[in-house]
């Protein structure tokens, strides 16, 4: 069992490439339990395709994916979702179809233990149980996130900002150790963001979920942020605290295209 403040997932040497185009080169950092730890970075950067390598939709040419200290790289996804890897995505991917309490109920299909046989027996066997049991754990969860007035809604039917918590909820729903954020507050109003931001702080402070967030507003990432590495070009050119990395040159250099910026007037 990792403890609090020991490293959870550690990024060694990845390289990642499609083709003669080098999406990620040598890439290494370590997120620690508990953490809430930001990865910024220009739009093409590389951050998605690191998440991608994380939770299994891409393996790297080169390098090491470890979760634990146990190598993920021949993980298929559903495995590191099974390990405690959740995962919310820049494009929605909710089934717009279904109520909100389905789709939350879909992030709980790994932790199902009844089979076809056993299900059969539905009303006489355990799996009656078993469903209220994850039910139960999926009215707490949208009672979390304050979506208890859209619970019964198609998915479809909700705005922007309600359609980003429920994929949250879903991903809570895996009962994650880790959770890769992708943009969690993109195209979201202030008050949207402000209540977004609330949610990842509570998730991670009370719920004990180490967070890896992708995140444009540097705002958010200077208020949240354990810790943060910048990628540019599909490097890492700096991490540390919010404060050290915006203060980092390179860093300056790779958001503003300028190698010195004035100093704010006192």
């Amino acid at each position: 069992m990792v403890q609090s403040g020991e490293p959870l997932l550690e990024i060694s040497n990845v390289s990642l490439r499609f083709g003669g185009v080098r999406a990620l080169t040598d890439v290494s950092f370590t997120v620690r339990k508990n953490e809430l730890f930001s990865l910024i970075g220009p739009n093409g950067a590389g951050k998605t395709s690191m998440l991608n390598c994380v939770s299994g939709r891409y393996i790297p040419q080169e390098g090491e994916v470890r979760f634990r200290g146990e190598s993920l790289l021949k993980r298929s996804t559903n495995d590191r979702a099974k390990m405690g890897i959740g995962r919310t995505f820049q494009n929605l991917a909710l089934f717009g179809h279904m109520s909100v309490i389905d789709n939350i109920m879909v992030g709980r299909h790994h932790l199902l233990k009844n089979n076809f046989l056993t299900g059969m027996a539905y009303w006489i066997g355990g799996a009656q149980k078993e469903e209220n049991e994850h039910r139960a754990r999926v009215e707490e969860i949208i009672d979390f996130l304050e979506i208890q007035h859209v619970r019964n809604m198609p998915a479809g039917a909700l705005s922007y900002g309600l359609r980003k918590r429920v994929e949250l909820a879903r991903a809570i729903a895996i009962e994650p150790e880790l959770i890769l954020l992708d943009e969690p507050m993109a195209g979201m109003n202030l008050e949207e963001k402000e209540d977004m931001a609330r949610y990842i702080i509570d998730l991670n402070e009370e719920l004990g979920v180490t967070v890896v967030m992708i995140e444009h507003d540097m705002g958010v990432v200077m208020d949240i942020s354990n810790r943060v590495a910048v990628l540019d070009f599909g490097q890492k050119i700096a991490e540390g605290s919010p404060d050290e990395v915006m203060a980092h040159p390179k860093v300056r250099t790779a958001y503003l295209g300028e190698d010195e910026l004035p100093e704010a007037a006192e």
